[in-house]
């Protein structure tokens, strides 16, 4: 399998320090590890998935009105909650990015990036390894709810997609926060998927 070239990996991490926290960049390296291992253990593209784990946080730290005005040039559909909490298009913007900045052009890349925070109904494997793997990374620390998913990721993705969305949904309901209906969406997709799969 062909692996990401190593010069174009410098120029990301040195993007990456002049946009984004060094604790974001943590994070990021431990989505683009986890992702990897996913891939391998999914028989997934091993250059993809580190493509999309390492691209798939370019605009997190882009101010509200950057990321409004970024996805308004680029036509991408920003509905009313979204607009009113900018930061849930930062993925959407990301993919944009990585696709100006970067020369990514594999669409399946560019949809795990922009489908890493949200979720979408019908996602593809990658884009699923990329939304459990944005959870799931090392960094994020360890509970009962995270080990669960992590035995989950190395079996079935669809299942991990499904304990992920609600692992999402339970922290943004007892903290209070907003909830974009693709990450429903995409629980019940993930949900029914599993179930099917089972039969």
């Amino acid at each position: 399998m062909k692996k990401i070239s190593q010069d174009w990996r410098e120029q990301v991490l040195s993007w990456l320090k002049e946009n984004v926290s060094a604790h974001r960049i943590e994070h990021i390296l431990g989505v683009e590890s986890t992702c990897i291992q996913l891939a391998k253990l999914h028989g997934i593209s091993l250059e993809k998935a580190a493509q999309a784990g390492l691209l798939h946080d370019l605009a997190k730290f882009f101010p509200p009105q950057k990321l409004l005005k970024m996805a308004n040039k680029a036509n991408l559909k920003v509905d009313p909650i979204c607009q009113n909490h900018p930061h849930l298009i930062h993925a959407d913007v990301s993919a944009v990015v990585a696709k100006k900045e970067f020369g990514i052009k594999s669409k399946g890349v560019l949809e795990a990036i922009s489908n890493h925070t949200l979720g979408n109904p019908q996602m593809s494997d990658l884009s699923c390894l990329v939304y459990i793997a944005d959870s799931i990374e090392p960094n994020r620390g360890d509970s009962p709810e995270l080990a669960k998913i992590r035995q989950l990721a190395t079996q079935n993705l669809y299942q991990a997609t499904w304990a992920t969305s609600d692992y999402t949904l339970n922290y943004l309901i007892s903290d209070r926060k907003v909830i974009h209906p693709r990450t429903v969406l995409t629980r019940n997709w993930a949900l029914s998927k599993s179930l099917s799969s089972n039969d």
